[in-house]
């Protein structure tokens, strides 16, 4: 099978993991070169984007399509660029002209709903986020509260504490990007797209994106749609969530999957940048990729290991009060994944205990009672929805016929950057940076201390990385062995770390 990808952003793992699941499952993956695409907040060259759609839909199978990216030049720049609705949606029509030209190409599509940022980002938002972000999000709030019967002069008040045009620039720039996720579903009703997902990027469970919610789902419901779109929390992942619903459709049976928490009170437990408890957001990211809960585990086609709070998730590490409490037993639900191993069965985990990285006593327990290279999904970075969807397409990839190799790949790759970098070399490298520069980096834009930051990135992580390579993979992969390039960051930012690797077999050329 040949798919075609156009991924909402260029960071990594967003674009980096649709290729590896792509190798797990045996599908060629092709994407635009990285040039066309966007860089950071500047946007990708939508016309040459369509023209490469346009060439290579003949000899594909399916296409994996990122709305903004089609007709705003990225996820990021959607949020920020001025073109118009018709300007957009003229660029959405690509889409049905490649598939009346192509009536077997299976177009599978997500969108972002415009998230309503939770600090004053001026760099990946709006310029005049950084100054009005607190006052937009009180907007954003009470425009949601006021519908669902709030107090309407508290909206009337955070209305009056913006600027009236730095309102109405937020305001139409979003209600753009809704019309084209209502042209989006016009799409789907017409047969145009295969499936849709419409996600929530960073949310919460009252603001515009809710409001957003609410809007497209009647418009689903009046259309009777559900059956080939989903909605949920989510975003960077969507693309390889699409990659296992396609999947799916092709085999044409739904896979069963059985959930395992360390704490009887995990479902409920409340999730950062998301706008429901983590249970609801499992049963989300379950059905967007085609799949179901199993009655049993042994019906079901994986397990999916959820390593999640107690009470809610975290952010600062360790978090003894919500996170590593006594109502929750990490101990108790390691022996029950040890028995799931021993069973033979297959295991993806989904590390959700904190936001933005791995919990480190979870990883190291998780390392101690299990075979890393025999799991068929890892993650544990950004959002809860991120992360769980991450996981559960990687377990969707790697049922029929997986190549073992790039799923040790796979999962190396995700441990080195969502345990030993996001959770652990991040927050040293902040600590460094500020002691020789006498302040915190600006997260938004690290700015002449880039160059510093990477030269101890590579400095603290390389080791980890052998370390985590020697001991828990290379004994499990004989006749294998590790390339590996300097770590550096993707964008002027310690949040986006790039950690080039591949595992080739010994007598391969590197």
């Amino acid at each position: 099978m040949r798919a075609l990808l156009l991924p909402c952003d260029t960071r990594p793992p967003t674009l980096e993991l649709p290729h590896q699941l792509a190798r797990v499952a045996g599908v060629e993956l092709r994407s635009p070169p990285l040039g066309m695409l966007n860089r950071l907040n500047e946007p990708g060259d939508t016309k040459a984007m369509a023209e490469w759609l346009w060439q290579e839909a003949p000899e594909a199978d399916l296409a994996l399509v990122n709305l903004e990216t089609l007709t705003l030049g990225g996820m990021i720049p959607a949020r920020r660029v001025s073109e118009g609705l018709e300007e957009a949606l003229g660029r959405l029509e690509a889409l049905r002209r490649i598939r009346q030209a192509h009536p077997k190409l299976r177009i599978l599509a997500y969108g972002v709903i415009v998230r309503v940022a939770h600090g004053d980002d001026p760099v990946e938002e709006k310029p005049y986020y950084g100054q009005w972000g607190a006052a937009l999000r009180r907007v954003s709030e009470w425009t949601d509260r006021v519908e669902r019967g709030g107090d309407l002069g508290e909206l009337e008040r955070a209305r009056a504490a913006v600027p009236a045009e730095i309102l109405e620039d937020w305001l139409t720039t979003r209600e753009r990007n809704h019309a084209l996720h209502q042209a989006a579903i016009g799409l789907l009703q017409e047969g145009v797209l295969e499936h849709l997902c419409l996600t929530l990027d960073d949310t919460a469970p009252y603001g515009l994106a809710a409001r957003d919610r609410r809007r497209l789902e009647a418009r689903l419901d009046e259309l009777g749609l559900w059956e080939r779109a989903d909605m949920y929390p989510g975003a960077d992942e969507g693309a390889v969530t699409l990659l296992a619903r396609a999947l799916v459709n092709t085999w044409g049976r739904t896979p069963r999957v059985w959930v395992r928490y360390p704490s009887a009170l995990a479902e409920a437990a409340p999730m950062r940048y998301e706008d429901r408890p983590l249970g609801e957001l499992v049963k989300a990211h379950l059905r967007a990729a085609g799949c179901a809960r199993a009655e049993t585990p042994e019906e079901a086609d994986f397990v999916l290991a959820v390593n999640a709070p107690a009470v809610a998730q975290g952010e600062a590490r360790p978090d003894l009060e919500q996170v590593d409490t006594a109502a929750r037993h990490l101990p108790e639900f390691l022996d029950r994944l040890r028995e799931d191993q021993g069973a033979d069965r297959r295991i993806a985990v989904a590390d959700v205990a904190y936001a933005n990285g791995a919990e480190e006593r979870f990883t190291r327990l998780l390392l101690r009672a299990l075979n890393p290279v025999r799991l068929v999904g890892y993650a544990a970075w950004n959002t809860a929805g991120n992360t769980l969807g991450s996981a559960i397409a990687s377990g969707v990839c790697a049922l029929e016929s997986p190549s073992p190799l790039a799923l040790a790949e796979a999962n190396l790759s995700r441990l080195v950057d969502d345990w030993l970098y996001q959770g652990r070399v991040r927050a040293e490298v902040a600590r460094v940076l500020t002691q020789e520069s006498g302040a915190p980096p600006n997260p938004y834009d690290l700015g002449p201390l880039r160059e510093i930051a990477e030269q101890h990135l590579e400095a603290r992580l390389a080791p980890l990385v052998e370390t985590l390579w020697r001991e828990q993979f290379a004994p499990h992969l004989p006749g294998v062995r590790l390339e590996r390039r300097p770590a550096h960051l993707a964008w002027p930012r310690l949040f986006t770390g790039v950690f080039p690797l591949k595992l080739i077999p010994e007598g391969d050329e590197p």
